[in-house]
């Protein structure tokens, strides 16, 4: 069993990944950006070379005892002599000797000391853009800091030899490539610099923005479930319809899907009143509502949509029928609702219009006249889609789904905020409804929820799982023609 703290670790990790996964092109690019800063400033930096000198730190002894304390002074010492490698005064001898165009200053940033561990010898380095230059830059401190050590170690005033003294174990080296820039190390660097860049501002764009792009997003504020996510289709404004498009589109099968997850909401009602929703405008819960009763009428479900959106319908526009007629001239008398609903002739869809806009939209919709026309249509359909407004501007909606079996909230994929669909949920539960579904909608078809499951699955024909040989290709070439004759010669007028 895992424990609650390595159960915390995993699903962090699951959600790190799942925000790396979502976000990937945004730390795609940062490593891109990453990586061509660093080949920019690699291939636009002047290449440097570097000459590297040892000198050696001895004292004069006498005896086995006084050499370890000569030793032991020199390692006391050499640590001070790599201070005066990088002296202005010796920076200074160097530009006097070689007759330099620089200042002391520059010339110390291009010289460094190290001593070796565990020795007494210094080695120190010099670099330059011209190899040559740079060689004689680590010959020339050699020597001025070796006669540095003699000067500073012989006492004043006495011609003897001094204590300490400093000399050149290897002359100062011809240097070979470049030691900057290291275009391999600076890629991966660039490269790993802007991974983490990425990664950091995928992070953070992921905690800025509250918009719903998952089932997770969804599940934290009710326990209703997800069902359906209707694929986003670039010609969905071209043709709104899902009667209009090919049978295996993937916008189609995100409506089918739908179809078949609402008829089991509730097995046990027979008769079911929807109301079709969105917590703001331009969700698409319009075509939703629309698209979904097309798509139930199509499978021989007894279907009714109705327009109870009365303050801006869309619904008859993109069936192209008549809205002179319907939900506000039936509530109001003038007409039955027989007589006021019509046929979509393409898919056998009832359609209810909204009528006359009225002011006072929410009055009529929560009238007893309302309750009966619902009443009325129960009895007479398999199912009931109400198209009805937004949640968050207007009470409409929610008062329809009062009076209904449960609403379908329309979520446009990355648009919604999670602050949106929880207070339009409540809306919904304040006066008495109940939310059977959410709807994701405008998905893009990369990403799968659920029923989005097996688009295309069953219409790719056949393939044997080995390649076949040339023989039974050609019977099988053979079996599709005489196929395709016959289904031709079907076809043919009697």
């Amino acid at each position: 069993m895992v424990a609650p703290a390595n159960r915390r670790r995993f699903v962090e990790l699951r959600d790190y990944l799942r925000v790396v996964r979502r976000r990937w092109g945004v730390i795609a690019v940062a490593a891109l950006l990453g990586l061509g800063v660093a080949a920019l400033l690699t291939y636009t930096a002047t290449p440097k070379y570097a000459s590297s000198v040892k000198l050696y730190v001895s004292t004069a002894q006498s005896s086995t005892s006084a050499a370890l304390e000569s030793g032991l002074l020199s390692q006391q010492r050499i640590f001070s002599y790599t201070d005066f490698a990088t002296s202005r005064e010796l920076a200074a001898q160097v530009v006097n000797e070689l007759d330099l165009e620089v200042t002391p200053g520059e010339l110390i940033g291009k010289v460094s000391a190290v001593v070796v561990p565990d020795t007494v010898v210094l080695e120190l380095t010099v670099t330059d853009p011209d190899p040559a230059q740079a060689r004689a830059l680590a010959q020339a401190y050699a020597e001025g800091l070796s006669d540095m050590v003699r000067e500073f170690e012989t006492p004043p005033g006495k011609e003897v030899a001094p204590p300490i003294k400093m000399s050149i174990v290897d002359a100062a080296s011809q240097p070979g490539a470049p030691v900057s820039p290291r275009p391999t190390r600076n890629m991966a660097v660039g490269l790993l610099l802007g991974l983490a860049f990425g990664v950091g501002g995928a992070l953070v764009r992921e905690n800025l923005d509250t918009s719903v792009k998952s089932l997770e997003d969804v599940t934290g504020f009710t326990a209703a479930p997800l069902l359906g996510a209707i694929a986003y289709d670039t010609t969905a404004r071209q043709a709104p319809l899902v009667s209009n498009l090919g049978s295996h589109t993937p916008r189609v099968e995100s409506f089918r899907v739908l179809r078949t997850n609402l008829q089991f909401v509730d097995v046990d009602t027979t008769d079911k009143v929807f109301v079709v929703t969105s917590a703001v405008p331009s969700e698409g819960k319009t075509s939703t509502s629309v698209n979904l009763a097309i798509t139930l009428a199509q499978a021989g479900v007894r279907t009714l949509l109705i327009e109870c959106d009365l303050r801006r319908p869309h619904a008859a526009a993109s069936l192209e029928m008549d809205n002179a007629v319907g939900v506000t001239t039936v509530l109001l008398g003038r007409v039955s609702v027989s007589d006021a609903i019509q046929k979509h002739e393409q898919s056998d869809l009832h359609f209810l219009g909204s009528g006359a806009i009225p002011p006072n939209p929410a009055e009529l919709l929560q009238s007893r006249a309302m309750a009966d026309l619902l009443s009325q249509v129960r009895s007479e359909y398999d199912m009931v889609i109400v198209d009805a407004p937004p949640l968050l501007p207007v009470t409409d909606a929610s008062l329809l789904a009062a009076q209904s079996d449960g609403a379908l909230v329309v979520v446009c994929h990355g648009k919604t905020s999670k602050d949106e669909l929880a207070n339009a949920i409540g809306r919904v539960e304040q006066v008495g409804g109940k939310v059977v579904g959410i709807v994701l909608n405008m998905v893009p078809t990369s990403r799968r929820y659920g029923g989005a499951y097996g688009y295309g699955y069953g219409y790719a024909p056949l393939v044997e799982s080995t390649t076949p040989s040339r023989g039974r290709r050609k019977e099988l070439r053979s079996t599709q023609k005489e196929r395709a004759t016959t289904s031709s010669r079907r076809r043919l007028p009697e």
